[in-house]
Parts: C-alpha cells; structure tokens; sequence
C-alpha cells in the first residue's frame, strides 16, 4: 500500500476531494477598486450648474467625440466636447466660476448601473432667481456615464423641458 493510500484509508472519497480543493483553490483576493458612486457625479454637476464653472465641464464629461448633449435650449445634437464647452459658456459658465443667482436642482432620480455604464433617469428644476417663489423651468433629463480611469464620466445627455399649463 502506498503513503498515500494509508493516508487516506478509511476516509471518504468526499474528503479527499474536500481537502483537494481546499489546498488547490484560495478565496479570490477582494476588489479594492470600488467604482465612485455616480450620485457624486451628480452632485458636481449641480454644483457646476449652481457656480458656472467652466473647468469642471471638463472634468465631469468624456472627452470623446462620441460625447452627445441634446439641451432643452436649443435643437439638435450638440456632439464633441468643444461643442459642449461652447454651449455652456452660452449659458454665461467661465472658467472657476461665477456667481449669477439662479439655482438648479435635481429629484425624482433612479439610478441604473449596467456594468462600467449608469444610466440616471430624474427631473431637473431651475430658478432665474434662486429666491423666486415663481414656479420653476422643470423637465426629465436623461444622464449616461461610463467609467473612465476611475471616475465617472457624461457621454451623454438628454434635456426635456415641461411646457407651462397656461402655454398649452
């Protein structure tokens, strides 16, 4: 009989195998890179919006010439982001920032992730005069990031905006 077999004697072939496997095969080591939550995303585009800062449109969109913007401002595809750029500093957005009392907001937000894609569906609010009492512009609004070197990245957006009732 071999070492091997008298080892083994007796026992089942159940715990060999168990024993097998158990000094073939480690535990997978964790994933330390947890992708960002796309809600910060957000929030800095808000605060974007909120200071008009050119610089972090730069920061927070892919530049890629695949980059799409549909604004509830203008018609058509506004592609690349040198368009984009461009059709926020329309909007009066500068580079660091300025102030210009108004106030842009977001709610109703659900939050789709599709492997290295999130996909934010929700609706957008924006006052002339962040002190208004006046109802605000509002419409859905549609964002699409991928992750890029770590970070979340808007490939693309899509802007809706709901029409007056006293308009219709």
């Amino acid at each position: 009989m071999t070492p091997f077999v008298r080892l083994f004697r007796g026992r089942s072939l159940f715990g060999l195998f168990s024993l097998g496997f158990a000094v073939g095969c480690q535990a997978p080591e964790p994933d330390l890179e947890v992708p960002p939550d796309p809600d910060v995303q957000l929030e800095r585009w808000v605060g974007m919006w909120n200071s008009y800062d050119l610089n972090e449109v730069e920061e927070l969109f892919l530049d890629d010439p695949r980059l799409t913007y549909f604004s509830s401002e203008t018609e058509g595809v506004i592609r690349g982001m040198e368009a984009v750029l461009e059709h926020h500093r329309g909007f009066g957005f500068v580079p660091g920032g300025e102030a210009k009392g108004t106030r842009l907001w977001l709610d109703d937000l659900s939050v789709d992730l599709l492997g290295d894609v999130a996909v934010v569906t929700g609706l957008w609010f924006f006052q002339t005069d962040d002190q208004s009492t006046d109802e605000p512009q509002k419409g859905p609004v549609t964002f699409v990031s991928v992750l890029d070197s770590g970070d979340w990245r808007f490939v693309h957006m899509n802007f809706s905006e709901y029409l007056p009732p006293d308009s219709l």
